[in-house]
């Protein structure tokens, strides 16, 4: 049995919510239909089959070539008058990276040809997340604008915005997109989340914490789909059942808002992150296992990120850091420590590429920066 399966067993039986007046100023949503249930549910017991067969790739980047990664090259993608890169993504397929910056722009990048593909413009304040669909064909940027933007790539490269969502009534703190690629989740600190057709920009249910929360800071879907984690910015992270919307669990100890969340590709852990450093749970036993407390007690850590292998844990704060994952049990050790080569001190967001071949970093300046293995020409391999 899956971990996002056992959660939702556990779950209590309650109402969802969906047609729910309930909150001042929010839209009566028509709800996550039985259609969609079933998408969720067919496409979770597919994924899960998949997982139990999956191997580790033979081209994975082995911990012999990540111990040697080093800065290749530093890209100014963003104003230098309003610098800070908040978020990154990563389309593996194309090998584009979207960065997401305080200048309230978000910017496409072809990683292989060097080269900016489309600067993503309309928001009026930072953008505060930035993510692909699986194609990469389309982008999707939430700001502290309040608002959640749809881009539709073209032929020519460019992306034009397609839809302007205005659901959240506080700042856009994440996105999220759903393993079946039709849908995806938005968190706001008006401590809401809501769930989107991506088609149609539809918000079907707009889903409000308990409350006394101060708001939802992150937000991660399980690789199966059938959950949802949601970090607050009073420390907790929440454990939704997407198809009831109910939420099921909360994993309490953190210090400060939750800052990032990241669950691994086999479905059994997730990392979060926050003031006090990166805690990992065990999805099965619902509990704590680990703790990096990797910086002084005034430097938070701002981005957590297992890879899509789930061999390899990135964390940042100061410095850039990447885990060897291991189990509940044995110890997992940091394999590789990055500079912060911003000179900001604050490293914001880390990703890796496709493989883990190489690590795209953010920080506080307006550069995107990537590590990787140098070859002897000076040229990162592939």
């Amino acid at each position: 049995m899956t971990a996002s399966s056992d959660i939702a067993v556990n779950a209590p039986a309650m109402s969802n919510g969906r047609k729910e007046p309930g909150y001042a100023g929010k839209k009566m949503r028509p709800g996550i239909s039985a259609s969609i249930i079933a998408e969720i549910t067919d496409c979770n017991l597919a994924l899960s089959q998949q997982r139990k067969k999956r191997q580790i790739p033979s081209t994975l980047a082995p911990v012999e070539d990540l111990e040697r990664y080093t800065q290749l090259s530093s890209y100014p993608l963003h104003k230098t008058g309003k610098p800070g890169i908040t978020s990154l993504d990563i389309c593996h397929s194309k090998d584009i990276i979207a960065t997401g910056g305080i200048d309230t722009s978000a910017v496409l990048f072809d990683r292989s040809s060097g080269q900016i593909m489309s600067t993503l413009s309309g928001h009026s304040k930072k953008v505060t997340s930035v993510n692909f669909d699986a194609q990469g064909d389309m982008v999707l940027t939430g700001s502290a604008d309040k608002t959640v933007r749809i881009w539709q790539g073209s032929e020519d490269g460019s992306y034009n915005c397609r839809h302007i969502l205005k659901d959240h009534t506080a700042e856009v703190q994440a996105i999220t997109v759903h393993a079946t690629n039709n849908y995806f989740a938005t968190a706001s600190l008006d401590n809401t989340w809501c769930f989107y057709e991506f088609s149609t920009g539809l918000c079907l249910t707009q889903v409000e914490g308990a409350s006394g929360s101060e708001g939802y800071t992150s937000a991660a879907f399980h690789p199966d789909g059938l959950i949802l984690g949601t970090g607050t910015s009073n420390a907790d992270v929440k454990i939704w059942d997407v198809k009831t919307q109910a939420n099921v669990t909360t994993f309490s100890g953190h210090t400060g808002a939750i800052t990032a969340i990241s669950f691994s590709e086999n479905g059994y852990f997730l990392a979060t992150a926050a003031q006090d450093g990166v805690k990992l749970w065990d999805l099965r036993k619902l509990k704590n296992f680990r703790t990096f407390s990797a910086y002084d007690k005034d430097t938070g850590t701002n981005s957590v990120e297992f890879d899509h292998s789930g061999c390899y844990l990135g964390l940042a704060g100061s410095d850039i850091r990447v885990y060897q994952v291991a189990s509940v049990k044995s110890e997992w050790n940091c394999v590789k420590t990055f500079p912060d080569l911003s000179g900001t001190g604050k490293v914001t967001c880390v990703k890796f590429g496709p493989d883990s071949k190489y690590i795209a970093v953010g920080s506080m300046d307006h550069n995107l920066r990537i590590f990787g293995l140098p070859s002897e020409d000076g040229a990162m391999e592939s």
